[in-house]
């Protein structure tokens, strides 16, 4: 099974296309796959498609480690609270933690600091064969950087005194260029925006508050940087619609309802890695023989 082309279609950001992120829903598709979203077996239909999704991901990984010829790296980025560790959590869920590797970007170290600011991403590239995800990325340094210019001065750039508009599109190039080398390089980057509406935040980090259980969720940056959520969305419009590329596009997908972006999430995922066309591997004559003898001879203990 595998989600709906005209939906896929409607997430993903054209090469060239602006991101148009304004005109995005953040809580339905176009294409109703669900049915209403007001109804009880929308969620039914979800998480249904979901369990199917998980089954293909963990056919796909295996897949992917027989061949070790792709590598495949999960970016997730959105506001705080628009549900990147219960992607993680619910989507990934049944994939061989052998196979994959979960990284999260926070402040960078004084070491990571020293180093341009791909380095510290480079190195937490998965190994082919394997699946790596990004909670965050090196877009932090065109969204959060961007509403927080101040940040750069850690960064102690040459010649770089005072951001502007093409220290922006610098980055941008430099980003495009480093996941073009990916993808040459047997490494498929899939990119996914998990796009949450300023009510659908301002719920979910009351619910942190509310729940006991869910305080140690709850930060006061998040605070913080709800003020600044207007500067966000439009970094965010910029570095999407910028970084949108034939090799590895973007996916804008509707976060308010977890029911539905973990559906939509899984589903892009098993469409972008079984495009690869991956194959159970083939073994040649000699090594065919071989195997017969290992089999007549465990068969005859």
């Amino acid at each position: 099974m595998k989600l709906d082309r005209r939906v896929i279609d409607e997430l993903t950001v054209m090469p060239g296309a602006a991101a148009s992120l304004a005109e995005r829903s953040t809580a339905e598709t176009k294409h109703g796959w669900l049915g209403p979203l007001g109804r009880a077996h929308a969620k039914e239909v979800a998480e249904a498609d979901l369990e199917t999704f998980k089954r293909e991901l963990e056919r796909v990984q295996e897949l992917l480690y027989a061949n070790a010829t792709w590598a495949v790296l999960i970016v997730l980025q959105g506001l705080d609270a628009a549900g990147k560790d219960g992607t993680i959590k619910h989507v990934l869920a049944g994939i061989n933690p052998q196979g994959c590797e979960v990284t999260s970007f926070k402040q960078p170290s004084a070491q990571e600091l020293r180093h341009d600011y791909l380095w510290r991403a480079a190195r937490a590239l998965p190994e082919r064969g394997r699946i790596g995800i990004f909670n965050r990325s090196y877009y932090e340094e065109v969204l959060v950087c961007r509403v927080h210019p101040e940040l750069l001065d850690a960064e102690r750039v040459p010649g770089l005194v005072r951001p502007d508009h093409s220290t922006w599109q610098t980055r941008y190039e430099d980003i495009n260029a480093f996941e073009r080398h990916l993808e040459r390089s047997g490494t498929k980057v899939i990119k996914l925006f998990l796009h949450v509406s300023k009510d659908t935040q301002r719920q979910r980090l009351l619910e942190r508050l509310d729940d006991r259980e869910k305080r140690w969720k709850f930060s006061l940056a998040d605070l913080a940087e709800r003020a600044h959520f207007d500067e966000y969305r439009q970094a965010y419009e910029e570095a999407i619609t910028a970084t949108s590329t034939a090799w590895a596009p973007w996916y804008v997908v509707p976060a308010d309802h977890k029911f539905a972006l973990r559906a939509l999430v899984g589903g892009i995922l098993v469409d972008v890695v079984d495009d690869l066309g991956l194959q159970v591997p083939s073994v040649s004559d000699e090594q065919a023989a071989a195997l017969e003898r290992a089999r007549e001879s465990l068969s005859s203990e």
